[in-house]
């Protein structure tokens, strides 16, 4: 069964003058995958995950993802259905600075999802260990390199056991051997914990990695692989 599943899926904010962000894409991705969205600046990649996160509600068609029709969903379901089945990790780390490494990963288990303290603590523990931060829990974001600070951001965005992460260009303030570690660290993740990774990237790093390739421009999609590129 598809973790993700679009069809015939639009976008358009109105205004004096509408924007199609998005014009009627379809595609499918399966669980435990690493998937790369590719194109231009303003070609509609946030959009599309910010459609795939429940950010943001499509203008038409029908988006699946876990096997929930999130285009349905209200403000408040989704933000419960985000809570519990996504995860994300942004290129500026978005780390809260007065928390320490340890409280940053427990803050959705403890915010959002509302878990015990005892079990908090025990899954935040196997993260730390996972990322290989368990040195660093006690530090503050403000204590440690942008490397450390994304692999946190990883085992946060983890740490809810999500089905799917979406990370919106999570190298692009990283050095080469550092984002190649990260990219390393995510691959494993995947396999570890069947987790679905969706990239919004400009990375050739990260499209090398990626199993599946989606190019979008203008609003449109296409998919890449050695085989060629096809329209979906």
């Amino acid at each position: 069964m598809e973790l993700v599943t679009a069809q015939d899926l639009k976008k358009t904010y109105t205004g004096d003058i509408p924007i199609e962000a998005i014009r009627g894409v379809n595609f499918t991705i399966q669980p435990a995958s690493f998937v790369s969205f590719v194109g231009p600046s303003g070609s509609g990649k946030s959009t599309l995950l910010n459609m795939i996160g429940c950010l943001d509600p499509p203008t038409s068609g029908t988006l699946t993802v876990a096997g929930q029709d999130v285009s349905l969903l209200k403000v408040k379901s989704a933000a419960a259905f985000r809570g519990k089945n996504i995860g994300f990790i942004f290129q500026d780390f978005n780390l809260i600075p007065v928390l320490t490494v340890f409280e940053n990963i427990e803050y959705p288990l403890q915010m959002v999802q509302n878990r015990p303290a005892q079990e908090r603590r025990k899954r935040v523990k196997e993260l730390l260990a996972a990322v290989g931060m368990v040195e660093q829990g006690h530090k503050f974001p403000h204590q440690i390199s942008g490397g450390q600070k994304q692999r946190v951001a990883v085992a946060r965005a983890l740490v809810t056991q999500a089905k799917l992460v979406l990370a919106d260009e999570p190298t692009a303030n990283l050095d080469r051997e550092t984002a190649l570690r990260i990219i390393a660290l995510m691959k494993d993740m995947r396999d570890k914990f069947g987790t679905t990774f969706i990239f919004s990237t400009h990375d050739p790093k990260i499209v090398e990695n990626a199993e599946k390739v989606f190019v979008i421009e203008d609003g449109t999609m296409r998919e890449s692989n050695s085989g060629g590129e096809r329209h979906v």
